[in-house]
């Protein structure tokens, strides 16, 4: 099985051959691996991938999807792991580890979005070419494609790394997810850079705990190739105190001053307001200043975890000044102007942390009140459900409550399940429709209030019963303010 397998990769660095999960993309000659999927087995496909043509199927050994490749007079290679055997091919066919790209893959559960787009900026203004794959987008020059999740399936991975390159990109920023960690998806990776953000409550329905949660997270800067390459991971944050134990060498950073490692870049806080923050570095005697538009401490503590990533990829603080221009991503605490001068932010949080941290830099920034509007998502993580709202109800004056993306579960219950966490509200809005609840929460701002619009961010759909729906909360706003 190994001798064949290793004789099938030897052929992809040849070339001249494709590799293809998706049967319905297979062509004649083609490679077919047959992966395991969350919700359907590659090997089911196998009949499918032979009828199309494909000439070799990777699958595990047995089965009657085998049988009919067989029977169709296809070659058949067995692997014990198929995720496996894919990103060994998709290395092989792609030649990833001999590409002249730094890669820094950022992972986190909440700030990967925004440290992406500061590092993009940073190192496009160092003079360096970039390539982003991010729960945004996947871009690079000449090429732009909405991203249907954060870090695309590890054949897309190494096919995308291979045309930055062929594009001229010499640095390239991933966002890496703990989805992508576990399914193999960015093996085979040669990360140059690493940065660990926090770890925080979600995707539990994926993980069933924290600790295996982080386990996986861990994998990035403990397994993944490139024993040398940088790491800058959060000493603020408790999951990322366990990690610098695992990780000596790594530069911590944080908001607090003192800190496990020998080296630490501690960020102090001079002030944070709504134009922004004001900080102080020190890193081993030296001093530097930074003043960006960017509200709230977590973004400070984004600010931080890309200058130790950058520092410790050959980036001078000089460079840092750079980084004071950048106002933001869409969907990131978005200020959504109007005629009427109101304070409408939107933002991507919907975990019970990021939620807290978005709702206290608001707080934090003297508005009268704060208006809340969100909702949890669908078939996902339901003990997080009662903590959004205990977060909402702690630092809201008024909380709206509505659906984000039910997919296949009932809306009403999905709000009963969230309605016990804000029984300490100051008053609660309950409307299922989010167009109607945010135009009631519009109604009831004020010029010194603020309202933010939660869960969505950048997106531009509402997911109900597996149909997507357009849907954009800056849109509804907009619409409904008369915006020109």
């Amino acid at each position: 099985m190994e001798r064949e397998f290793a004789a099938l990769l030897e052929q992809c660095r040849r070339g001249g051959i494709e590799v293809r999960v998706d049967s319905r993309q297979v062509n004649s000659g083609d490679i077919f691996v047959a992966v395991p999927g969350v919700n359907e087995d590659g090997a089911r496909f196998i009949p499918a991938a032979v009828a199309a043509g494909a000439s070799i199927v990777v699958c595990r050994p047995g089965g009657s999807e085998e049988a009919a490749a067989l029977a169709g007079g296809c070659r058949v290679v067995h692997h014990s792991d198929p995720r496996e055997a894919l990103w060994r091919l998709a290395e092989a066919r792609w030649r990833t580890s001999e590409l002249p790209l730094k890669i820094v893959g950022v992972t986190g559960t909440n700030g990967k979005t925004t440290c992406s787009y500061l590092l993009e900026q940073l190192f496009a203004q160092a003079g360096h070419k970039l390539g982003v794959m991010g729960t945004v987008s996947y871009r690079w020059p000449g090429h732009a494609e909405a991203a249907p999740l954060t870090t695309p399936d590890a054949l897309s991975v190494h096919a995308m790394l291979a045309a930055m390159a062929k594009a001229g990109v010499d640095v390239a920023v991933m966002e890496v997810s703990s989805h992508a960690i576990d399914q193999q998806r960015v093996c085979g990776v040669p990360f140059s850079g690493a940065a660990f953000t926090n770890l925080t409550q979600d995707h539990l329905d994926y993980h069933k705990n924290m600790e295996s949660y982080f386990q996986v997270k861990a994998r990035l800067f403990l397994e993944l190739p490139r024993p040398d390459k940088a790491m800058a991971v959060n000493a603020d944050d408790p999951w990322g105190r366990r990690l610098l134990e695992l990780c000596p060498t790594a530069l911590s950073f944080g908001l607090q001053k003192g800190a496990l490692n020998k080296r630490h870049l501690w960020g102090e806080l001079l002030s944070a307001g709504t134009d922004g923050c004001h900080m102080r570095m020190h890193l081993e005697g030296s001093k530097w200043e930074l003043r960006s538009p960017l509200v709230g401490a977590f973004n400070a503590s984004n600010l931080l975890a890309v200058q130790a990533v950058a520092l410790e990829m050959g980036i001078e603080p000089e460079a840092f000044k750079s980084l004071e221009s950048f106002t933001g991503v869409s969907g990131r605490l978005e200020r959504v102007e109007n005629p009427q001068g109101l304070n409408v932010f939107v933002d991507y949080a919907h975990t019970p942390d990021a939620l807290e941290n978005v709702l206290q830099a608001l707080r934090g920034a003297g508005f009268k009140r704060v208006v809340t509007v969100f909702g949890c998502g669908g078939n996902r993580d339901r003990t997080k459900r009662p903590l959004m709202g205990e977060a909402v109800a702690r630092w809201s004056d008024v909380a709206v409550l509505t659906s984000d993306n039910p997919r296949f579960e009932e809306p009403e219950a999905i709000l009963q399940d969230v309605l016990p966490g804000l029984k300490s509200a100051r008053e609660v809005v309950v409307e299922v429709d989010r167009r109607a609840a945010t135009i009631k929460a519009l109604k009831m701002l004020g010029k010194d209030d603020a309202l933010l619009i939660a869960g969505k961010g950048h997106e531009d759909y509402q997911i109900i019963q597996g149909v997507k729906h357009h849907y954009s909360d800056q849109e509804v706003v907009r619409e409904f303010l008369h915006c020109a």
